[in-house]
């Protein structure tokens, strides 16, 4: 139920309620991505070999951002401006590989400490 309601914490989504995170909460979002990321990295690791080969490989590609920006219009304030970027297009491209990328090296060893760094860095 904590990591439920934590999701509110995110400034982009519809229902914002300001809340501080702490860091213990923090560290279990880090890990539940972690071990996400290692379940989803096949799929993951096909949605990146489908951009590089658009294509061979468009359905792929185009069915994952199709999606994704379903999820954002349904859950997140489509008036906030670095929504907006999510949203288009033209833009999300490079926002997504990253995201994606950085997911993908979530499941080494080090997983859990790379995205911890990353995320403070962020």
């Amino acid at each position: 139920m904590t990591i439920w309601k934590l999701r509110n914490n995110n400034p982009l989504r519809k229902s914002f309620v300001t809340n501080n995170i702490k860091l213990n909460e923090f560290d279990a979002l880090i890990r539940i991505t972690v071990e996400m990321s290692k379940y989803l990295y096949p799929y993951i690791r096909e949605i990146l070999k489908s951009k590089e080969d658009i294509e061979e490989n468009s359905v792929i590609w185009n069915d994952f951002n199709k999606r994704f920006i379903e999820l954002i219009k349904e859950r997140f304030n489509i008036d906030s401006i670095r929504v907006k970027k999510l949203i288009n297009q033209d833009e999300n491209d490079e926002i997504i590989i990253k995201s994606l990328l950085i997911l993908s090296f979530c499941i080494s060893n080090q997983g859990y400490q790379k995205l911890k760094n990353f995320l403070y860095d962020f």
